[in-house]
């Protein structure tokens, strides 16, 4: 059995996805593949995820992915976490994630509709969905707020939550979320600037042909293990089933149908893609400054090859990553844009000065890409505060 160590790790992880300046590559899909997809629960990471693997980095090249070539398509899928990623893979995210949150999200809805004293939930979800696809087919991409004036029964008003947080919103926001769970709908162009969250919709039957609920739930699921394997292995099956948000049976079938090898790492069980043994050559020295919830940064549930103990304040409490400095392969460091667009820099641990020179310089480079564009970041690590006091 192959052994693998800590070090083989991050020499692969550096080239694989895309981290040094020689894999670099202008090619916005080739990042997205390279990462298996993107997180856009932060719509601000989706873009600076890819700028900082691009080798002359454009604002521009990522919107016409998204929304001009519409090679990328934006879909909840694993933990219920929104995506962006090419249609292949986010029809088998659908397939082996997606539809089960959907179905869960279905059966929410038709109890807030019952509390709501509507009789017949089901029927009414389905009619509201007749009433929405035939708007957007009239009407083209709008936004939930335009929905719900082309469609006046979706005013009706919803109380959703449980517990201590509850909270009264018109029907036209659920059932839009649902149907985006479900793959009829898509979310299109923010209806701000690129580092807005609120999407317009569209049919995904008409942005992506054919659709996105095509595959098995087998077939999918092995094939995105596969693909994560050849991203980030050699990696454990904890980590492949907290990415993919599995059960630990779905989780030992992906692995098996996919025909993934076992290896050892560090002492530990471990696995890689089929015929996907070899370790790559240590790459040349980098540096990088990878945003909130980076895929990267947020691949493994164990952390322990490129997490040291004292970066961990570049965490919320939720395990939510906010934004690092990486040196060869480890997070060293936090940033965080401050509101005259500067960028700042915290050091968690002991980087030499000729380093700290080359991490100074992209980080002035991310201040020439965001240009005036302010953000506030959506998922902050605990240093954060520290860093913008």
């Amino acid at each position: 059995m192959t052994v693998w160590t800590e070090e083989d790790r991050r020499a692969r992880l550096a080239r694989r996805h895309l981290l040094t300046s020689e894999e670099r590559t202008d090619d916005v899909v080739a990042v997205a593949d390279a990462l298996v997809a993107l997180h856009s629960s932060d719509p601000v990471t989706v873009y600076l995820s890819v700028l900082a693997r691009m080798r002359t980095p454009s604002l521009t090249r990522v919107e016409e992915a998204l929304y001009a070539q519409r090679s990328l398509v934006r879909h909840h899928a694993m933990r219920r976490t929104l995506w962006v990623a090419t249609p292949a893979t986010v029809r088998r995210m659908h397939a082996a994630a997606t539809r089960k949150v959907a179905a869960a999200e279905r059966r929410r809805t038709e109890g807030y509709l019952r509390a709501a004293g509507i009789d017949d939930p089901g029927g009414w979800l389905d009619r509201a969905r007749d009433h929405v696809v035939g708007a957007l087919r009239e009407h083209g991409p709008l936004t939930a707020r335009q929905l719900g004036l082309l469609v006046p029964e979706l005013a009706h008003p919803l109380v959703v939550g449980s517990g201590n947080w509850t909270a009264t919103q018109a029907a036209h926001t659920r059932v839009v979320t649902l149907l985006g769970f479900e793959g009829v709908l898509v979310r299109t162009r923010p209806a701000g600037t690129w580092v807005n969250g609120q999407y317009t919709w569209a049919l995904m039957e008409e942005w992506v042909p054919g659709g996105v609920d095509v595959l098995g739930e087998g077939e999918a699921a092995a094939a995105l293990a596969d693909h994560w394997l050849r991203r980030f292995g050699p990696a454990t099956s904890t980590d492949l089933q907290w990415w993919a948000g599995w059960t630990k049976s779905l989780t030992s079938r992906a692995l098996a149908d996919s025909g993934a090898e076992p290896v050892e790492l560090d002492g530990r069980a471990a696995w890689v893609a089929a015929g996907d043994t070899a370790r790559q050559p240590a790459p040349a020295p980098w540096v990088a400054l990878l945003p909130s919830l980076d895929p990267t940064v947020m691949g493994w549930k164990e952390r322990g090859h490129y997490l040291p103990a004292e970066a961990a304040p570049a965490w919320d409490r939720n395990g939510n990553a906010g934004n690092t400095v990486w040196v060869d392969g480890r997070v060293v460091g936090a940033w965080a844009q401050a509101p005259d667009g500067r960028v700042r820099l915290h050091w968690f641990s002991d980087v030499p000065t000729s380093r700290r020179t080359e991490v100074e310089r992209r980080a002035a480079e991310v201040e020439q890409w965001l240009g005036e564009v302010r953000y506030t970041v959506r998922f902050p690590g605990e240093i954060s505060k520290e860093l913008l006091s």
